[in-house]
């Protein structure tokens, strides 16, 4: 009878064990800086936690070798694909120099790929509507970063430290009633 009340309490034990041996061990908790915490987030910049594992971030490439993102600003978005090239950019079926004629627009597209260091290794295909000039230059550039973020993984710290994958999220403000614009007022008369 005693070996039937040890086998007995052998298994009433047993489901407890595996519980604490398959826990995964936690790491502590602490308290530190911030720039302890900045260093944690760097440090597992360029990989995923898959399985409980960390593994390095896959490209998102499709079947033609390109690399697909949407960019948004303003009221503008942008679908911009890039693959390896020359660094000829087309928008809207229209060469990019006629197409944003101003030197500041073009400045705008250009600066994800010099931040990156990856001026003319890219072929950039994009279709924007909506909004004007300006706000489809910032869709652009939105959609080249995030495109080149699929492709390269590996450049999200400099995109990131430059801004080009943040959303400019400001757009223009509604008209109030009573009001000549968003703000302003009617001009007044004393008589």
């Amino acid at each position: 009878m005693a070996d039937e009340n040890t086998g007995g309490e052998d298994a009433a034990e047993t489901p407890a064990a595996p519980e604490t041996s398959t826990a995964a061990p936690t790491a502590p908790v602490t308290t530190g800086t911030l720039a302890d915490l900045k260093q944690m987030v760097e440090g597992a910049g360029g990989a995923v936690e898959v399985d409980g594992e960390a593994g390095p971030v896959a490209p998102k490439i499709d079947d033609l070798g390109r690399a697909y993102a949407t960019g948004k600003r303003k009221n503008a978005i942008a679908r911009v694909w890039i693959k390896p090239g020359a660094g000829r950019i087309t928008v809207n079926g229209r060469d990019w120099l006629t197409y944003f004629a101003r030197p500041v627009l073009r400045m705008i597209i250009n600066q994800p790929f010099e931040s990156a260091q990856r001026k003319d290794q890219y072929d950039v295909n994009c279709t924007v509507v909506g909004g004007g000039l300006s706000g489809q230059a910032g869709a652009v550039r939105h959609g080249i970063s995030r495109a080149l973020l699929n492709y390269e993984p590996d450049l999200r710290p400099t995109l990131k430290a430059g801004g080009f994958l943040t959303r400019d999220s400001r757009v223009v403000e509604r008209k109030k009633y009573g009001k000549a614009k968003a703000r302003r007022s009617f001009q007044f008369s004393k008589r």
